[in-house]
């Protein structure tokens, strides 16, 4: 009870804020790729970012990192979580992958951050929680199989997705190990700096028109596109890694990771409604057997 008392109302419900958000960007950003290739989207959606974050920062002067160690580390982590995962994403869904299915490989992030987070962020596992990822896994393969059948995802998909699914598992434990609690705007600039850097030179390599520099030649500027580009922005980039990371920091890692074993049925939910992505019947139990995986994962 007294831990319950002590616990900052920001974290009390920022895991609820967080997945609401996160879950609404798998199917937005696959609105936002019917208008524009995946890393030019990628491009306006850092660099959105990375300007309000220099305005931020102008304003209201937050506190700079101070060793030179910190900006590498922010740095590191923006690249494998905005670079990496993000990039990697958002060519998994240009090549047919569909929301949910994407959501659902993702959520096998816990998995490998429970097997590794003992000896990279010295922590203990215990054996409930191993249950309850277990669980989650069971479940995310049933909606897979029930899901195969009306959309298989291509080969470069899936080999995408496994490679972001490895990016984000890869900033989760970066930042548990060697994140520190840096004022969010530094920390964001920082972090979508190194993001928009990473995927520069792959939008000028294969979305750059012949003879020229321009990587937005084939963006089709309709308000949906820019509907979808606002809540990548500020919905997805400033509000919902903002809260991820400060999560990562104020929790064991694992614990954190286990919350996105309940993206899966709200991004399908959100896909549904967005882009008519279909629910098969069978993928209930699964998802249902995974948010029972949840629940175990997770409680005190």
């Amino acid at each position: 009870m007294n831990t319950l008392r002590s616990q900052p109302l920001w974290l009390a419900v920022a895991p609820l804020i967080f997945l609401f958000l996160w879950s609404g960007g798998y199917a937005t950003a696959k609105v936002g790729l019917q208008y524009a290739g995946p890393m030019a989207l990628l491009v306006i959606r850092f660099g959105l970012v990375v300007l309000i974050m220099l305005t931020a920062l102008v304003l209201f002067r937050p506190p700079l990192p101070k060793r030179k160690s910190d900006w590498m580390h922010l740095a590191i982590v923006g690249f494998f979580m905005q670079s990496v995962y993000f990039g990697l994403c958002y060519v998994a869904f240009s090549v047919g992958v569909g929301a949910g299915t994407l959501a659902l490989i993702m959520s096998l992030q816990p998995i490998l951050v429970g097997i590794t987070a003992p000896r990279w962020a010295g922590e203990h596992i215990a054996w409930q929680r191993w249950l309850g990822l277990i669980l989650g896994l069971a479940g995310t393969g049933i909606v897979i199989a029930a899901r195969s059948s009306i959309e298989p995802p291509t080969l470069i998909g899936f080999v995408a997705a496994i490679l972001g699914l490895s990016g984000i598992t890869i900033a989760s434990l970066w930042e548990k190990r060697f994140g520190l609690s840096h004022h969010p705007v530094p920390a964001n600039l920082i972090g979508y700096t190194a993001g928009l850097i990473g995927v520069l030179p792959f939008a000028f390599l294969l979305e750059s028109a012949e003879g020229s520099w321009n990587i937005f030649v084939e963006v089709e500027w309709s308000w949906q596109f820019i509907a979808a580009v606002a809540y990548l922005v500020i919905g997805n980039s400033v509000i919902a890694v903002t809260l991820l990371l400060a999560m990562i920091r104020a929790g064991e890692v694992s614990r954190v990771s286990a919350l996105f074993f309940l993206v899966p049925p709200l991004a399908a939910v959100i896909a549904w409604m967005l882009l008519g992505e279909i629910i098969p019947l069978a993928a209930w139990p699964g998802i249902m057997i995974a948010a029972g995986g949840v629940y175990i994962a997770t409680r005190n």
